[in-house]
């Protein structure tokens, strides 16, 4: 492997680390901000929206669909960008 490759090769991995490690610390932003709102932000939880819905009803499966988005996110990236440029540096 020439230096040029091994170079962009270092520079794609660098990328990978740099996404997976923005997109981790959204998750994590996301979890902890719930996490703050039910420590101290009770009566606003509690609030309902309709019977049986609350607020912190609503919020908690918010988590769940930007644990999913952000997964979605990823693999986009992944399958279009980091693949193609991965399997360009192999050839």
């Amino acid at each position: 492997m020439t230096d040029d490759r091994h170079a962009q090769l270092r520079a794609l991995a660098a990328r990978q680390w740099r996404i997976a490690l923005t997109l981790t610390g959204a998750m994590i932003a996301v979890y902890f901000g719930f996490i703050l709102l039910i420590a101290y932000a009770k009566p606003l939880m509690g609030r309902l929206i309709v019977p049986g819905l609350s607020v912190g009803i609503l919020l908690g499966a918010g988590v769940i669909v930007a644990s999913w988005l952000l997964t979605l996110g990823y693999v986009w990236w992944a399958n279009t960008r980091y693949d193609d440029e991965l399997a360009r540096l192999r050839e």
